[in-house]
């Protein structure tokens, strides 16, 4: 059997079960965001590391040094957003290839420190090596919330209505333009800028994770169509979505137009859009939403219903009628 068969999820699946049999001392590990740590009596630590490799998650031609630093921690800091915590430290990992410029790796730097001084979070350890060939990052964040307040994926129920934090697809179709060498105006611009340089939710988890309507949260990596079904396998719950719903800023909308690309398969199925994906129980969900939009720039958008499914199935929804959708979000080893 290939890897390809069964794809990065199925790999995580086959290994796991082998260590529930060893004591955590009530950490909470894989499954959600981030793994879940007792830290004192008042608080939980929360950890999450990430990694990026040349040629897989970036192209070294089409991103700058400053924005791929920051985006390193930026997509962490989202996974430490997504469990409604505040960041507190955070520590890198590089291989890198021998004759890489010191200049270069400067800017990688004072892109991390930017965002690093952004959210507060200092940089406090890691490791340098070399690489043969290929630049490789890896960085591991760590976070804190009050005990028992995480948002995880396995909170939502029958009932909840699904929300997102911003517009989707911006990033798969500035990656698509990056791949297809087609050059920017100046809206299209906003769409590469996104997928370059990723802005993590931390102060909207924050304030979600607040609020006792919040229930499942999660950040959108993989794309809503791969990334619900965690939230609905963990929660034993199935979902229906409503295609019409899902918010699409203008940049896609247009170069959409031009390109003759479908804006709301790539706001479904792209990946790496790192806005928050999130449940909210039905009966508090529109005084939760209206007093999140008068903080927030982008609005709480709700796109579809949590249901009752012992097949943990989404229903898609297009024109009040059901809906195939093309492509079931993105897997780094399966058939794309």
């Amino acid at each position: 059997m290939k890897l390809s068969q069964i794809g990065e999820f199925g790999f995580i699946e086959r290994f796991s079960k082998r260590f529930a049999n060893i004591s955590s001392n009530n950490a909470m590990g894989i499954g959600d965001d981030c793994a879940i740590l007792p830290l004192d009596e008042n608080y939980e630590q929360v950890v999450t590391t990430d990694l990026l490799i040349e040629d897989i998650h970036f192209l070294r031609s089409a991103i700058s040094p400053g924005d791929l630093g920051y985006k390193a921690l930026a997509v962490n800091l989202s996974d430490i957003a997504a469990m409604g915590a505040q960041p507190t430290a955070s520590f890198l990992s590089i291989a890198i290839p021998s004759d890489t410029d010191v200049e270069y790796l400067d800017e990688i730097m004072q892109g991390y420190h930017e965002l690093s001084t952004k959210y507060n979070v200092p940089l406090l350890g890691g490791d340098t090596t070399k690489s043969p060939d290929k630049l490789v990052i890896n960085v591991c964040v760590m976070g804190k919330i009050q005990k028992g307040k995480s948002r995880r994926r396995s909170m939502a129920q029958p009932g909840d209505v699904i929300c997102v934090t911003g517009p989707l697809g911006d990033s798969a179709a500035g990656l698509k333009m990056i791949l297809n060498n087609i050059r920017p105006d100046n809206e299209s611009k906003e769409l590469i800028r996104w997928h370059n340089r990723p802005e993590p939710g931390i102060n909207e988890g924050l304030w979600l994770a607040k609020q006792d309507g919040t229930k499942a949260m999660m950040d959108l990596s993989d794309g809503v169509a791969s990334d619900l079904r965690h939230i609905m396998k963990q929660s034993k719950v199935g979902a229906t979505i409503d295609i019409e719903k899902i918010p699409i800023s203008e940049a896609l909308k247009a170069t959409a137009a031009k390109q003759n690309w479908e804006p709301e398969v790539l706001a479904l199925t792209g990946g790496e859009d790192y806005r928050l994906m999130l449940t909210l129980d039905k009966d508090k969900s529109t005084e939760i939403i209206d007093r999140y939009n008068q903080q927030f720039p982008h609005p709480l958008t709700t796109i579809g219903e949590i249901t009752e499914s012992e097949n943990h199935e989404i229903r898609w929804i297009k024109n009040n009628q059901s809906f195939k959708l093309t492509k079931e979000g993105f897997n780094h080893f399966g058939h794309q």
